[in-house]
């Protein structure tokens, strides 16, 4: 048999002020912070790991695409929420575009990871789309979760 050689993902970034999220609003200002110009050269997608009182307790960034889109793996999305026992999640990504509308693949993404953390008792409370322009769509509103 041979070894099995394990491969370490980045840390979950821990090193902010920790703020208590109770809307879509304070979720789209905090997830704000992520990106810098690039918010409409690439798409990018985050994870924001809180504790059973909604504390922000870390984030990661999951991917980064390109100008159309990007790869979501749900295992590291999982081995973030593990590693770092949040209770509560909120998935964010941007459009480049400035399109203000979530497509069939972000509802079927969110759905599948909405279905893989209930098996482990985390709650998958928004996800954000960053729009530009100050502009968000938060799943929760729109009633997509």
């Amino acid at each position: 048999m041979g070894n099995i050689k394990l491969f370490e993902l980045k840390k979950i970034q821990s090193n902010f002020p920790k703020t208590k999220i109770t809307s879509s609003n304070e979720s789209f200002d905090f997830i704000s912070q992520f990106y810098g110009d690039d918010l409409e050269i690439y798409e990018s997608f985050f994870v924001l790991l809180l504790n059973r009182a909604n504390i922000t307790i870390g984030y990661a960034k999951i991917s980064q695409g390109g100008i159309i889109g990007t790869v979501v793996d749900k295992l590291i999305v999982a081995k973030y929420v593990v590693d770092s026992l949040a209770k509560g999640v909120i998935l964010a990504h941007n459009h480049p575009s400035g399109g203000t509308k979530a497509s069939e693949q972000d509802k079927i993404i969110t759905r599948e990871i909405k279905k893989g953390l209930s098996l482990f008792d985390v709650v998958l409370l928004d996800h954000i789309i960053l729009c530009g322009n100050n502009k968000f769509v938060s799943f929760a509103d729109e009633g997509l979760l």
